[in-house]
């Protein structure tokens, strides 16, 4: 893994180089300039109204009580995409645009789902969680075994909750 991304480090400037130096023989320095210029300033008023959809839909979904996994991927999108085309360059713009358009971003979940899956089924991917995490608030294990006692039930209305695993009804 690391080596792949040394060579993309090392390559990849180099291959944007060559492209911009043929771009440049073909249109001339100064349009050269002019449209990476250009791309780089679309690219941050796109990455800042894409972002700022993101992070509504994320607030949206949290406030309905949802998990925002779409919205959080989407965010991620977006932020590497403003990356790229905020970088010099020819491929780093397409790739860019390609992950800030909603069009463009939705077969590329496609993609890294597939890609996932495939790695989780072969194990080369594995998932490990560090303690803390997404809990509901009324998750038992949230607190250790024991409900917090804001929501420990009354005794008036003890009938109204519905039992508990391995509790004995009467």
């Amino acid at each position: 893994m690391l080596a792949r991304l040394g060579c993309l480090f090392l390559l990849l400037p180099l291959v944007e180089l060559a492209i911009l130096i043929r771009v440049g023989q073909w249109m001339g320095v100064w349009s050269t300039v002019a449209l990476v210029a250009a791309t780089g300033l679309l690219g941050a008023a796109l990455a800042r109204l894409e972002g700022t959809r993101a992070l509504a839909s994320v607030q949206s979904e949290l406030a309905a009580g949802r998990l925002p996994a779409r919205s959080l991927l989407d965010g991620a999108a977006v932020l590497v995409g403003g990356a790229l085309l905020l970088t010099p360059g020819i491929l780093t713009d397409v790739a860019g645009f390609a992950l800030l358009l909603p069009v463009t971003r939705r077969p590329l979940y496609g993609w890294l789902r597939r890609r996932l899956e495939a790695g989780l089924a072969s194990g080369t991917v594995r998932v490990t969680w560090m303690g803390g995490g997404f809990r509901p608030p009324g998750d038992p294990s949230r607190t250790g075994g024991e409900e917090p006692r804001s929501r420990l039930p009354r005794d008036d209305d003890e009938d109204d909750r519905p039992p508990r695993p391995g509790e004995i009804v009467q």
